[in-house]
């Protein structure tokens, strides 16, 4: 029997929901394929504070390390931001990719046909949209030096956040684009701020540079700005979308949008031996307790760890097909119910998503 070590991070708000129903299906998955996972539950972001005073402690970060991958639920909440930066749940995210060397970022954006009228665009923009954000984490604005705020002689105050990229950073995460590609519709928009940034200027030039490699991939260029419009305006000239910490992060909650919701869609973060799999939505503190988040993302980020971590190709394939098929029989979560549809809350569409596999 395969077994596979899983550190499981449920996190704050509705992260203990969803990432409870992910766990169910991940065990059917086990069973009925004889495949063994180990599962180790700890604390990580508000919750963690709460009981230790640290978003992160050494002992859950051992255990991630120990482990062949991490689903990780959501941190953070109005509960917490009041603490100082550098002490708050979202830091422990920022910890995490940058022990592990996680510094690729997979964001799928895929439309479901029966759920094309659940986005707020006209339904002939987003019919077959099926776009893969691919986003630098470890470098840019987030991480670089030096960064703060700091009192002026005057009595105001200075903010400075730096924006800071190498060759190599910029090489791995083109190489990854063009090999995520290769397995998809052979295209990659690579996007910067060339014209005035010279940080992305040097990106613009390294990415050409990496493409050398890639023949067999068509490559193009496109400024952030454009790109947000175009996401809205085109989004079907689109394949895989590889940008930088600060682009990514905005760029890949607009394309989830698309979409109709933003409880649809799962994440990887890859780059070092443990991947990272979690939902790209937040905690919604609002909903926490009340069965009503959708567990799909989070689902269907455990297929994402099936196929990228295991390489349980036929395995992921049934969770992404259980999904398609419950949807299609017109279960729905709050956030993307329709008229007419059967509303089920986050434990309802696990079991029936359950019951498919």
């Amino acid at each position: 029997m395969k077994g596979y070590k899983i550190a499981v991070l449920p996190g704050d708000g509705i992260g203990p929901e969803i990432v409870g129903e992910a766990v169910k299906v991940l065990k059917t998955v086990g069973k009925k394929h004889n495949i063994k996972f180990d599962l180790h539950e700890a604390l990580v972001g508000g919750a963690s504070i709460d009981k230790y005073g640290i978003s992160l402690t050494d002992d859950t970060l051992k255990l991630v390390k120990q482990s062949d991958a991490v689903l990780l639920g959501a941190v953070g909440g109005p509960k917490w931001e009041g603490l100082d930066y550098s002490i708050r749940p979202e830091r422990a995210l920022l910890a995490l990719r940058k022990e592990l060397g996680l510094f690729a970022n997979l964001r799928p954006a895929k439309i479901y046909p029966v759920l094309a009228d659940a986005s707020t665009l006209k339904k002939e923009v987003i019919d077959g949209v099926d776009i893969m954000v691919i986003r630098e984490l470890t470098g840019g604005l987030y991480f670089g030096t030096p960064k703060g705020v700091t009192k002026l002689p005057d009595g105001t105050e200075r903010g400075v956040n730096t924006m800071i990229y190498t060759t190599p950073e910029i090489e791995r995460i083109a190489k990854i684009a063009f090999d995520v590609a290769r397995k998809r519709r052979k295209k990659v928009t690579s996007v910067d701020k060339a014209n005035v940034l010279e940080t992305t200027e040097l990106w613009r030039k390294v990415v050409i540079k990496v493409h050398k490699e890639y023949q067999d991939v068509e490559l193009n260029h496109m400024y952030v700005d454009n790109c947000a419009m175009q996401l809205i305006r085109n989004p079907k000239q689109f394949d895989v979308i590889v940008t930088e910490n600060t682009f990514g992060d905005i760029l890949s909650d607009e394309a989830a949008m698309l979409t109709g919701s933003i409880g649809m869609l799962p994440s990887a973060s890859l780059g070092g031996k443990v991947g990272l799999y979690e939902p790209i939505h937040g905690s919604a503190p609002d909903i926490a307790g009340t069965d009503k988040a959708n567990p799909i993302a989070t689902i269907l980020s455990v297929a994402m760890m099936l196929r990228f971590s295991f390489n349980l190709t036929n395995e992921a394939d049934a969770i992404e097909k259980a999904v398609e098929s419950v949807l299609n029989k017109g279960y729905r979560t709050a956030d993307i119910n329709q008229h007419g549809m059967k509303l089920v809350g986050c434990k309802g569409m696990g079991e029936a998503i359950i019951s498919e596999i």
